[in-house]
């Protein structure tokens, strides 16, 4: 699913489908995906790894490249040893230490996760979780509506800030404790690979 079909999907759900007549601009929902979006990657992350080259003689290694970063899990170094060899670290701003090791030289696979993706191109969220980012967004875009009609009375009706307001509240809710979800069993999944 790409970000127009996401969109097309908040709107259903925000009953905002009358195109010459929406109530949120695209911006706005695009806005309120994006929020959803960065707020599921910090529950159930995109899991990368990358190959970087280590320094010789040196205990630092530069991870600026590891774009839009969440956590860095595990570093492999040296590479290519039965069984593999992972070293500890630390991390402190775009600089990954090594604990127990220098570089060589030779590269390093440093396994990481990063925010997920979701443009007009291509999408990283797995099909399973684009209805709990429609959720999301849909919170969001509501709870922005509560903002803008909370001094705008006689438009929508003496309540309508609040009918926003607690429905986008309810939804969000809903939506934080589905990620809350996700997060506990892609832990449960990483305790039982590294097992074995």
């Amino acid at each position: 699913m790409d970000l127009e079909e996401m969109r097309a999907n908040v709107r259903r759900d925000i009953k905002d489908e009358d195109d010459s007549n929406y109530r949120w601009t695209d911006d706005e929902i695009d806005r309120a995906i994006a929020k959803a979006v960065k707020e599921f990657s910090q529950y159930c992350p995109r899991e990368m790894k990358s190959t970087l080259a280590t320094v010789d003689s040196s205990i630092e290694l530069d991870i600026s490249s590891l774009a839009d970063r969440v956590s860095v899990d595990k570093v492999e170094f040296p590479v290519g040893s039965e069984p593999r060899a992972f070293t500890r670290f630390e991390v402190y701003q775009d600089t990954l230490y090594f604990l127990e090791t220098q570089g060589d030289g030779e590269n390093c696979y440093v396994y990481w996760t990063t925010i997920h993706t979701l443009n007009t191109e291509t999408s990283s969220i797995p099909p399973r979780y684009e209805d709990l980012i429609a959720l999301g967004a849909s919170a969001y875009a509501a709870l922005t509506q509560s903002q803008y009609h909370t001094n705008r009375a006689n438009y929508g009706g003496e309540d309508v800030d609040r009918d926003y307001l607690s429905w986008g509240r309810a939804r969000l809710k809903e939506f934080q404790e589905g990620c809350k979800k996700t997060r506990s069993k892609l832990r449960v999944n990483k305790l039982i690979s590294e097992e074995y």
